[in-house]
């Protein structure tokens, strides 16, 4: 059971994007996961809620959306840590998988920061994983991705919807 509110993503359900992310991610076992631009919180959540080795982490630059994170986290018995920040401010990993649906609508170049950001913070045999419509530039994302990673597989594929898993990060903070 969700709590959800105006002013996130998604309010009034779990979007079609996300749910096709959600069925793409693998068993993060006992690593440390981050939920990047976790809304509501659905994707740390539900992770949590099937892994419950895994080490979560939500962020949002949205301080409503990263509160309700934390309610639906004790709601539902999770153990996750939700943090307000602007990207990987306070996130700053290693992480071993990240888990993004980007804001789109906040651009191009934002978007396009998250991922060289995702890139710099994640472990050795981290992976990126991301969700982008095809409508909505993901195959310049995925030429993009491309440059930050040895390794961009589409591991999914629903309505439109890829889903992307990006592993082997060649992008280090010297890149930014």
């Amino acid at each position: 059971t969700f709590l959800t509110d105006s002013g996130v993503f998604s309010r009034g359900e779990l979007d079609l994007g996300t749910r096709t992310l959600l069925n793409a991610l693998p068993d993060p076992g006992d690593g440390r996961v981050l939920d990047l631009g976790c809304g509501w919180g659905p994707v740390g959540v539900l992770l949590g809620a099937q892994y419950p080795q895994a080490r979560i982490t939500m962020t949002d630059i949205n301080q409503r959306a990263v509160a309700l994170a934390k309610r639906n986290a004790e709601q539902n018995g999770v153990k996750a840590v939700a943090v307000v920040g602007n990207g990987l401010e306070n996130a700053p990993g290693p992480w071993d998988l990240i888990a993004l649906n980007p804001p789109i609508r906040t651009g191009k170049a934002q978007v396009y920061s998250l991922f060289l950001d995702s890139a710099a913070a994640l472990s050795t045999q981290g992976a990126l994983y991301v969700v982008m419509r095809k409508q909505q530039g993901a195959d310049s994302a995925k030429q993009y991705l491309r440059t930050l990673f040895k390794e961009v597989a589409t591991v999914a594929r629903k309505a439109g919807f890829h889903v992307f898993r990006c592993g082997g990060a060649t992008a280090g903070k010297d890149n930014q």
